[in-house]
Order: C-alpha cells, then structure tokens, then sequence
C-alpha cells in the first residue's frame, strides 16, 4: 500500500507567506517544527491535553497537534515566534529592527510565570487569543481561559497574575 500523495498547502506564518507539500495526515504542529522550523510550538501529549502545541490560527487559539496541516491551508497562523510581532510592542525597539517581547512575554517573565518553560509558548498563545476577546478578565475567568493549557511546574498563581498584568498594562497602553 503506498503513502498517500503530498499536497499543496499554502498559508501565511508569522506574517509571511509559505508554500510547500505536505502529505495529508502532517498535522499543523509537525508542519510547523519540522517543516518550518519554528520549534517554539512544543509537542507533549499529542493528544490535544496538555495545550503546549497551542498557536494561533486566524486569531484563534488551536492545538496544533489535532489540526491536519492542509486544514490551516489559506489560514494565517502565528506561533510563539511570532507573538511579539502580532501583540503591543515596545514600539522604540521595534522601530530600530531589535528583537523584543510583547507585553503578556514581559508580564510572564516579569512575574515569575514561568519555569522550565516547556508550557510557556502554548499558555502565551491562549493567553493571547484570551485578552484579544476579552481585554479585561477576571482571575476566575483567566484560569478558565487557561484551563487547556498544562504546567506542572508553577501552580498557575504567577501565570494567572501575568496574564492580569498584562491585561491591566494593555487597558492602560502600557
């Protein structure tokens, strides 16, 4: 029996147009690592729990381990790398081409949100697609909004206080 053919998929990542083949059944997430390159989309359970593989597909958080790469085919993906450019910069920094964090990265990093990091990219990208919807969130609904995303490490209580952080500094157009 042979592999199913590859076909065309063509889609914008990070604000920039890829075109390649993929053979049907690549989900989004391998696309993207082993295709693209862009290995900040971490893959745990493969089973779409755990919310590491978590990025953005047409402004919406997606696990890209249950999404089929030609699903995304069209659609404008952005993933971890990506995220600084799509969320409020330091607008000085990014005038002069350096590289910088958006204010939800600060806010992580600035609280404590994070430890072996592992979660982090999947828990910013829902974060993100959360205060796009709702920019003023209460605790109870961040931690339902992150209620997909793992992380064995910190308890959520620093992640849910930068997540609040940064809603309250982008209200504030920190």
């Amino acid at each position: 029996m042979s592999l199913p053919a590859a076909r065309p998929i063509r889609l914008r990542v990070n604000g920039e147009t890829v075109e390649g083949q993929v053979e049907p059944r690549l989900t989004l997430a391998d696309f993207l690592r082993e295709h693209l390159r862009l290995t900040g989309t971490h893959l745990g359970c493969e089973h779409g729990v755990c919310g590491a593989c978590t990025v953005l597909v047409d402004g919406r958080s997606v696990r890209g381990c249950l999404m089929l790469a030609l699903q995304a085919d069209g659609a404008e993906v952005v993933t971890i790398e990506g995220i600084a450019a799509r969320c409020p910069v330091r607008g000085e920094a990014v005038a002069r081409g350096e590289a910088t964090l958006s204010i939800l990265q600060e806010s992580f990093r600035d609280l404590h949100a994070l430890q072996c990091g592992f979660c982090t990219p999947g828990m910013v990208a829902t974060a993100h697609a959360l205060l796009a919807e709702n920019p003023a969130p209460s605790a109870e609904e961040v931690r339902l909004g992150i209620s997909g995303n793992l992380c064995r490490c910190t308890g959520y209580v620093p992640i849910v206080e930068a997540i609040l952080d940064a809603a309250q500094r982008l209200r504030e157009g920190a």
